[in-house]
């Protein structure tokens, strides 16, 4: 039996798994909150509060006898480094909604949508590193010109372990979200780069997925590290024929695909995964602020007392149909819609109907992103339910035949930091010769409660269907798959 360590560092902390190399089971955990200045959430984050954290998080002999660290960190986090490897500026993170103007701007430099997914699978939104270096470039001229070196969290944390080598690395996976790497050519576009930032810069080498970063000089390995995506993709163990669906905020859908999807729509990411294949990424803008906002709406206090009421009601809410846009939606592409309420009627106005149609509205609009992938020919036959919201007895019940199948909720847990572990497991076995690198080592599954459509399934689609019908009354035209 050998012993591997993940961490992930995501926006507000780091948590550190050690795991068994053989089973996967956790045998310790660590946990530290990332410090915190008196901005708050900033966009700009200096890059030592992770390691500050990460130090935190593994103290008390947590890695004794770890002879692997697999790295995961959030993603679309853009550190400039200069060419005596600084930071020019603290790293750029989050949404940073800075950035918008500098997304346009790049997509109409490289003549549209079509050219951009054709180029690196992905049209610039404002979060991703190349949308990040234009708005550096426009904004902080100095700092774009000093800048020599990129990197994203996730390699910076990587070379910081490795005690700062000449090599830089990376991984497919979080390449794939930077907007200047293909996963269809599995190249670096380093003329966009160029366009963004005004210049060419050094970019990390990108690694195979059962490779190794590098070794400390302790001897310990490191694993090529990936996005948070990634690793929570590979944490829960899912493949061919399988998606995620994650009930934040807003929501997304992501399956594993054996090639990259180029979409001009800008609906479909085209991102690689942590195991060689492709994991296409459809967002949406409205999940559970849908459901927040319609607790606030009945006086509800919380979303358990939302779903109690939701269940009161009967499918297809009486005939109410909510139209979750609350913020304008990406998927479809309605950035400056509302939301829309119809079927009021006098038997309809009652609040479970209208919290039954948040939730059903909600989990239609997840539905319309799986269906943008499966007009892709992308193989949906198993959805994993991620996020607290998943929990909801509103939601099991009906999420299974809306989604039209199986749908498996596992048990919470961070399943990014369980992806960065089974990675350094894996780049250990490659190394000692006990593992193939086409074939991850098989870690036991999550445990989860597995819901099927059945007898309901006829209902559900109905119900999808009068959902489909009011939107394409309200926006007739706006999707299309």
């Amino acid at each position: 039996m050998g012993i591997v360590a993940g961490l992930d560092s995501a926006p507000d902390f780091t948590r550190i798994v050690v795991c068994d190399t053989d089973t996967g089971a956790v045998l310790r955990q660590g946990y530290a909150p990332h410090p915190v200045d008196g901005a708050g959430r900033s966009p700009d984050v200096d890059p030592q509060a992770w390691l500050l954290s990460l130090g935190e998080a593994a103290g008390g002999g947590l890695l004794e006898g770890v002879q692997a660290i697999g790295v995961s960190a959030q993603q679309n986090g853009l550190v400039p480094l200069d060419p005596q490897g600084g930071t020019v500026r603290p790293a750029m993170v989050g949404g940073d909604k800075r950035a918008q103007v500098a997304a346009a701007d790049l997509i109409d430099a490289l003549g549209g949508r079509e050219a951009w997914a054709q180029a690196v699978g992905s049209v610039p939104g404002a979060a991703q590193p190349v949308t990040k270096l234009r708005w550096l470039s426009r904004t902080e001229p100095e700092a774009a010109r000093r800048t020599s070196m990129l990197l994203q969290a996730h390699d910076w944390l990587v070379w910081q372990l490795l005690g700062r080598p000449v090599r830089r690395t990376t991984d497919r996976g979080g390449a794939s979200a930077t907007g200047y790497w293909s996963a269809a050519t599995g190249a670096y576009r380093q003329d966009l780069v160029e366009l963004a930032l005004g210049h060419q810069a050094g970019l990390p080498d990108v690694l195979g997925p059962a490779e190794a970063a590098g070794t400390t000089p302790e001897g310990l390995l490191i694993s090529a590290g990936t996005g948070e995506t990634m690793a929570a993709a590979f944490g829960l163990g899912i493949g061919l024929g399988d998606a995620v669906v994650s009930l934040g905020a807003s929501g997304s859908v992501m399956a594993v695909h054996p090639e990259a999807l180029a979409d001009s729509t800008g609906m479909i990411t085209s991102l690689a995964d942590a195991t060689g294949m492709h994991l296409p990424v459809v967002t949406t803008l409205n999940a559970v602020r849908a459901l927040r906002g319609a607790a606030e709406l009945l006086g509800v206090p919380d979303l358990e007392g939302l779903s109690e009421l939701a269940m009161k009601s009967t499918p297809g809410s009486h005939g109410l149909v909510l139209l979750p846009y609350l913020e304008g939606e990406r998927t479809p592409s309605l950035p400056h819609t509302a939301g829309t309420l119809t079927g009021l009627r006098r038997e309809s106005m009652k609040p479970e109907h209208l919290a039954r149609a948040s939730f059903e509205g909600m989990l239609c609009g997840l539905a319309d992103a799986l269906d943008v992938l499966r007009g892709r020919g992308v193989d949906v036959r198993r959805i994993f339910l991620l996020g607290p919201a998943a929990e909801l007895p509103a939601v099991q019940a009906m999420a299974p035949a809306l989604f039209g199948a199986q749908v498996v909720v596992p048990q919470p847990a961070d399943y990014a930091a369980l992806g960065a572990a089974r990675q350094a497991a894996w780049a250990l076995g490659v190394s000692q010769g006990t593992l193939d690198p086409r074939t991850p080592p098989m870690w036991q599954g999550p445990v989860a409660q597995v819901l099927e459509p059945g007898e309901e399934l006829a209902v559900g689609q109905a119900v999808r269907q009068q959902y489909v019908s009011v939107r394409e009354q309200t926006h007739p035209g706006a999707f299309r798959v």
